[in-house]
């Protein structure tokens, strides 16, 4: 009988480790499921995106309404604000990447113009400056780093929804401030996130560009044919 005991009695500290790392992971997932989901179908819309799948936009639709929730309880406002647009801008992409599709029978990748590249960048620094001053008002965190990257993503999600290559270069540069930004503001999963979305903007970057190669000799062959 004592020696039943006195083994209950070894194991019991065990058992009562795992039972505290199991507690310690339901609190995790409880505290940080909204995150960690938005990470999940981030991931997943992102990669569609580089691979120009018309689903990918219902996935990133998910992940808008995810981060929505997220940056609105730890008072980035102007990402609040920016998935709001981000929304927005998905339901567009989606729909013209359909058109797309229905039309030409895939997702053709469009060349930037020199004045698009040059209305796009100055729109992103205008909408810095005035989105800036509204998050000082209304006491943003970061409000001057969080309105230029929100401004800068907005350009970079229009010019993905049009299906422009240069996109992805401003994704890349984005995404790594934005590292730096959450992981100040404690968001070490979104950080891993933006981290790994640099090496799909990178990704994306190549496949657009082996893309655009191939439609543009089809075309020249047409042409030629022709």
């Amino acid at each position: 009988m004592l020696g039943r005991e006195t083994r209950a009695a070894r194991v019991s500290p065990d058992g009562s480790r795992k039972l505290t790392h199991w507690t310690a992971i339901a609190n995790y997932v409880a505290a940080n499921w909204l995150e960690d989901a938005g990470v999940v179908t981030t991931v997943v819309g992102i990669w569609l995106t580089t691979r120009r799948k018309l689903i990918c936009w219902p996935v990133v639709l998910v992940s808008d309404v995810l981060y929505l929730i997220v940056f609105y309880r730890v008072r980035l406002y102007s990402d609040t604000l920016l998935q709001l647009f981000f929304l927005a801008f998905t339901l567009y992409g989606w729909w013209y990447w359909w058109r797309g599709v229905r039309e030409e029978g895939e997702v053709r990748v469009v060349r930037m113009t020199l004045p698009g590249l040059v209305a796009g960048l100055a729109a992103g620094a205008a909408g810095s400056v005035l989105l800036g001053l509204l998050m000082v008002r209304i006491g943003a965190a970061l409000p001057h780093l969080d309105a230029t990257l929100a401004s800068y993503s907005l350009v970079a999600s229009w010019w993905q929804a049009r299906k422009h290559i240069a996109n992805w270069w401003l994704w890349i540069a984005v995404d790594l401030v934005y590292i730096g930004e959450y992981i100040y503001k404690g968001l070490k999963p979104t950080a891993a996130l933006y981290a790994l979305l640099v090496a799909l903007a990178a990704l994306g970057l190549r496949d657009w560009r082996r893309a655009s190669q191939v439609s543009e000799s089809k075309a020249a062959v047409a042409a030629t044919v022709s």
